[in-house]
């Protein structure tokens, strides 16, 4: 029966990774690959494992890399620490185990929550990724953020669901926003280095990301809470560009740069 390892990144998430790895009890190992955190995650892992490493943060697909050189198994199942494996995807993935399989990877099904509620619409569910794949097999993106992995050969879908408990408050959102979009600049840059944001881009992009949200991926159906999803999608867009501008301007004018890498970021916190 083919070995399996699940790996986990964290950084402060005391909150949630109990009951992520409560929910992975059944893997043959589990790894967990910690950023330094200043709270009770680590001593609450160590619960559950003896395989807990600390290594600055790089980037989430290669600090998932880092576990991946720490794991034996003969597959590999990400895992995020505000996410649970469901019953029904445990056994589901313990049955591919043991009788065996030719695809390489396969994705899984996460059901969001967020500000307490479970969300069914508006390009929040369904939504696939791929998350169990072969040790032997996997290729990676690497991205400052929103990087992913792929395989070489045939992927599949499982049926189980991930529980994926997302955002509980604003103030949560805004925060990560402010992360996510200031290393998506890096992300843009490195796709297009003559990338610009336009005049239109404030208006456009926003007013295209609520729209395609809340009307044609019927966030409508969640009710106030995907109208506020689909809200903070434009916000989140228009922040961006905004960012993209600003780069841009220092770029111009001889004038420090914004932090927009994840070794921006380590080295501000280490100055905090």
């Amino acid at each position: 029966m083919a070995r399996l390892s699940a790996v986990l990144i964290t950084l402060n998430e005391e909150k949630d990774i109990k009951r992520c790895l409560e929910s992975v009890r059944w893997a043959n190992e589990i790894i967990v690959v910690d950023s330094f955190s200043t709270d009770r995650t680590v001593e609450l892992a160590k619960e559950f494992t003896s395989h807990v490493y600390q290594h600055e943060y790089p980037g989430s697909t290669r600090q998932m890399e880092k576990g991946i050189q720490y794991a034996t198994g003969d597959w590999i199942l990400f895992v995020d620490a505000d996410e649970e494996i469901s019953f029904e995807l445990a056994e589901e993935i313990q049955q591919m185990l043991e009788r065996g399989t030719v695809m390489t990877g396969y994705e899984l099904l996460r059901k969001p929550r967020a500000f307490g509620k479970w969300i069914n619409h508006g390009g929040w569910f369904p939504d696939y990724q791929l998350r169990l794949l072969r040790k032997d097999s996997y290729t990676v993106n690497h991205e400052e953020v929103h990087g992913g992995f792929s395989t070489r050969g045939s992927h599949a879908r499982m049926r189980g669901v991930v529980y994926h408990y997302t955002y509980e408050t604003i103030e949560e959102y805004l925060g990560k926003m402010n992360e996510y979009t200031s290393l998506q600049v890096s992300n843009r840059i490195k796709a297009d280095s003559l990338a610009r944001a336009r005049w239109y881009n404030f208006f456009l992009s926003p007013a295209s990301h609520f729209f395609r949200m809340f009307l044609s991926r019927k966030g409508y159906r969640d009710g106030f809470y995907g109208f506020l999803l689909a809200s903070l999608d434009a916000l989140y867009s228009m922040v961006l560009y905004m960012k993209v501008w600003e780069y841009r301007m220092c770029e111009e004018n001889n004038l420090p740069f914004p932090p927009i890498s994840n070794s921006d970021f380590n080295r501000l916190k280490k100055l905090q």
